[in-house]
């Protein structure tokens, strides 16, 4: 008993120079805004130390010991409670700050955007063509209209110096005509032209055929 009499005795003596001093439990008085990292650790001290007491305590006196206990708890709550709060003010100040700041981004831009388009002047149904685009467009409609007739013509020629040329090599054409006797040759000339004459229906039906197809 004795013993357990000076061990308390000692305590109180230590509780009452860290008060004198502002100890740890100097922590449980200061505004939460103003809390260190050395003051959270003299709460925790603070109440690492009331639990021992509990232990040792006689429990007559276990209640009084718990409801201090209790206030000190309730007093760090309130603490977390209010920095809570003042982190969700900053938090909803800084999204204020984000969206006023993407509004405004989104105003310079639309006003970079008009203002480029009034240096340029560009009028109706007209548009702006990047050079070092490698998929930009190098003819306009009417050019690849024109081509592709171009192309079609070429073909249909072509198909028609085919057609002579294989007049020609049948016979149906002679590249050298005798004209020592034209009664003879009259029959042949007359065959020819007409044997030409539907190469040339032909050919020309093929030209149709190549003019239709894109």
């Amino acid at each position: 008993m004795q013993a357990e009499q000076h061990q308390k005795e000692e305590e109180e003596e230590e509780d009452e120079e860290q008060e004198s001093s502002g100890g740890p439990d100097s922590a449980f008085e200061k505004s939460p805004f103003q809390l260190t990292a050395e003051d959270v650790y003299d709460i925790s001290y603070v109440l690492g130390r009331e639990l021992h007491k509990l232990s040792s305590e006689p429990r007559v006196a276990v209640p009084s010991k718990v409801a201090q206990l209790q206030f000190k708890i309730v007093s760090i709550l309130e603490m977390l409670e209010a920095l809570v709060n003042e982190t969700n003010l900053t938090v909803e100040a800084l999204k204020m700050e984000r969206d006023s700041l993407r509004r405004e981004v989104e105003g310079l831009r639309e006003q970079a955007a008009s203002g480029s388009t009034k240096e340029v002047n560009l009028g109706p149904n007209k548009m702006i063509i990047d050079l070092t685009d490698a998929n930009r467009p190098r003819f306009t409609l009417q050019e690849l209209r024109e081509v592709l007739q171009e192309r079609n013509q070429l073909k249909a020629q072509l198909l028609v110096a085919q057609e002579e040329l294989q007049c020609y090599k049948s016979g149906l054409v002679p590249e050298k005509q005798d004209w020592g006797d034209p009664l003879q040759k009259a029959p042949t000339v007359g065959t020819t032209s007409d044997s030409c004459q539907r190469r040339e229906e032909k050919t020309t039906i093929k030209r149709l055929f190549a003019f239709k197809k894109p």
